[in-house]
C-alpha cells in the first residue's frame, strides 16, 4: 500500500502534509502535490493533515488513475519538504468536483 494525492488537491495545494512526512516523498506541481509511491513508507501521518481530504490509501477503489498520475509526476516535479502558503483562492475550490478536467496543469511547481 501507498498513499496518493487525488484531485481534491488541485487549486487548493495546502502543504500541511509535507511538513509531517518523515521520508519527504511529496512533489510539487503548479497547482497540486503528488506522492512518490515508491518512496512512501505507508505511515499515514500525512492523511489527517490534509484539510481537503486529498490524500487517500491506494487500496481504496477507483484510485488507479491517481496512483499512475502520482507516479508519473513525482518523477519530474521538484521535491517539497516544507510548508508553504496555500493559494489565496484555495478555499474557493475546496468543495469543487471535476477539478482534474477543468484545472490540472502538468507543469512543475517551484519545490523548496
Amino acid at each position: 500500500m501507498t498513499y496518493i494525492v487525488n484531485e481534491s488537491c488541485i487549486k487548493c495545494k495546502f502543504t500541511d502534509c509535507v511538513e509531517v512526512c518523515p521520508v519527504d516523498c511529496f512533489y510539487e506541481g503548479a497547482n497540486m502535490l503528488v506522492i512518490h509511491p515508491d518512496e512512501c513508507i505507508d505511515c499515514g501521518v500525512c492523511e489527517p493533515e490534509c484539510p481537503v481530504e486529498a490524500i487517500k490509501p491506494d487500496t481504496e477503489p477507483g484510485l488507479e488513475k491517481w496512483l499512475e498520475l502520482n507516479r508519473k509526476y513525482s518523477e519530474t516535479w521538484p521535491n517539497i519538504t516544507s510548508k508553504k502558503e496555500a493559494p489565496e483562492d484555495a478555499d474557493k475550490f475546496r468543495d469543487e468536483t471535476g477539478k482534474f478536467e477543468k484545472y490540472f496543469i502538468d507543469e512543475p511547481g517551484t519545490g523548496d
